[in-house]
């Protein structure tokens, strides 16, 4: 149980800027991380077991790619009480994203804008830092416990232009492979120009298939087959999302996380910062993400792994993603509104349901 709670601490972190209230906050879990100050924020992880894509997770609640982008703070975000946590976006080459400001806080729709840009050191960077992880190397294991499950989440430098795209996501599948329990294709940031034309129909089949082939190429190499998820957007319609659903099947892709962020402004006008460019999170996310969920529930199956994600602020939230279709959640924006206690809320909300 966190020692601290998070209403006393969002009050100094609201009255910063967000971005600089999110360095200060990855900061101070790098820091505190495995050490007995991890105890302001740590919480007992709900043991809710769930078989998917081939992998074990200890419950059905991880925290979203995007918050962690350069795989610092593995360890004091597993004290949480997530049962997998997906870091990134990692790009190949270290990049500093958009310009600053790029994140804003809408605090009366539960919301956030940012158009951040896959700001990240870089591959090799990235890597070291998950190798510095305590929290999934066997001597840090629980016995009896089933590990924290990680992703490593991959995405394209801005600087190549889209027609090679293909390129860095290949660099950056070689670079994570070994270090993965699975990986995210990222192809629905709409921070990085064109990138969310690679969920069209012939430029998604031709990514997916030089990803698929290289995948067959890495599981003979490193004996293992890691399972690869592929990001989209809200902002699809379902015939896009049909076209989508198809093309995961025809290249044996493991599962979606649906969804990230969305450019529709219809549940925040009016509100400041509102019209400010960038991906929006958080509550007003939570239907269009619910119904690019249902689509694919119907489009892939019921076997089809699903990680639901997009505006999960309460244990209510959770369960409307499994009920839509999602078999695991993720939040990102939800910890930021709500603090650590989310985790726990949510995991145990949806435990049992199936």
């Amino acid at each position: 149980m966190s020692l601290l709670p998070y209403a006393l601490v969002r009050p100094f972190l609201f009255g910063l800027d967000a971005e600089t209230a999110h360095e200060l906050t990855m900061t101070g879990l790098a820091r505190t991380q495995g050490t007995p100050l991890s105890m302001a924020y740590c919480g007992g992880r709900v043991d809710d077991p769930i078989e998917l894509a081939g992998l074990k997770f200890p419950n059905r609640v991880g925290l979203a790619a995007g918050l962690d982008k350069n795989a610092r703070c593995i360890d004091g975000l597993a004290a949480m009480g997530f049962g997998f946590v997906e870091v990134g976006t990692v790009t190949p080459q270290a990049q500093p994203g958009n310009p600053k400001p790029r994140m804003f806080r809408l605090p009366q729709a539960n919301a956030l804008i940012n158009r951040l840009g896959f700001n990240n050191d870089g591959l090799d960077a990235f890597l070291a830092n998950v190798k510095q992880s305590r929290s999934r190397q066997p001597a840090a294991q629980i016995q009896g416990a089933t590990p924290l499950l990680l992703g490593l989440n991959i995405g394209k430098n801005a600087s190549t232009p889209i027609e090679n795209a293909v390129d860095d996501y290949l660099i950056c599948l070689e670079g994570v492979y070994a270090h993965a329990d699975y990986v995210t294709v990222n192809i629905s940031s709409p921070n990085t120009k064109n990138l969310r034309a690679l969920q069209s129909d012939e430029a998604l089949d031709a990514l997916l298939d030089s990803i698929a082939k290289r995948r067959e190429a890495l599981a003979r190499q490193h004996g293992k087959r890691v399972p690869i998820f592929v990001k989209i957007a809200p902002d699809l319609d379902e015939s896009q999302v049909d076209v989508i659903a198809a093309t995961l099947a025809r290249h044996a892709m493991d599962g979606v996380v649906a969804t990230n962020t969305t450019l529709s402004r219809d549940a925040v006008k009016g509100l400041r910062h509102a019209d400010e460019a960038g991906g929006l999170s958080g509550a007003p996310v939570l239907q269009a993400s619910n119904r690019v969920i249902s689509q694919l529930r119907a489009a892939l199956g019921k076997d089809f792994p699903i990680i639901g994600v997009g505006g999960v602020m309460s244990g209510a939230d959770a369960v409307s993603k499994i009920k839509a279709g999602a078999d695991v959640v993720q939040i990102y924006t939800g910890l930021i509104y709500k603090g650590p206690a989310l985790v726990g809320e949510a995991a145990r909300a949806i435990k049992g349901l199936r």
